[in-house]
């Protein structure tokens, strides 16, 4: 199961994205319905079943949005959080092969599109939680382990 939590920029981009769908391309897609189922038969009306395609997924995804909005836990910074890799933060790792890589760690739902995010529920987040600079984390996946020092935690106040 999914970590129910999100940042305040994640959950901008989830109304962001309903307000868009609702707003502009719910009304448009209906009015291409509208009009295909005009023209007559539309047994063979190409225009028309692509729409009304459309439009089912919009609706499902409308639907699944309003979910996730109520659901879902805004996890706003808190000074506590400061040293330690927590939910939200930015984190800069490296290997003993001098391998860098930096993340933020967030909930599931921001990952869609966004290339420099890790989910609050990978192994690498897991085995960050709590710890702090300089600290050693042993990251287990199916097909082995791997060893990565923390560099630096940044949270974006």
């Amino acid at each position: 199961m999914k970590t129910p939590m999100i940042t305040p920029e994640g959950m901008e981009k989830l109304k962001a994205e309903l307000d868009h769908l609702w707003r502009v391309e719910r009304p448009e897609t209906t009015q291409k319905v509208s009009w295909a189922a005009s023209l007559g038969d539309r047994s063979e009306n190409a225009d028309y079943h692509y729409n009304k395609k459309r439009l089912r997924e919009i609706d499902k995804r409308i639907l699944y949005l309003r979910k996730c909005i109520d659901e879902l836990k805004v996890v706003h910074y808190s000074s506590f959080q400061e040293g330690k890799v927590m939910f939200g933060a930015w984190v800069e790792i490296e290997n003993d092969k001098g391998l860098k890589n930096r993340f933020r760690i967030v909930g599931g739902e921001e990952l869609l599109g966004s290339k420099d995010c890790i989910s609050m529920d990978s192994p690498m987040a897991q085995a960050l939680l709590k710890k702090e600079v300089g600290d050693e984390v042993i990251v287990k996946t199916p097909a082995r382990e791997f060893v990565w020092r923390i560099r630096k935690i940044e949270y974006g106040k």
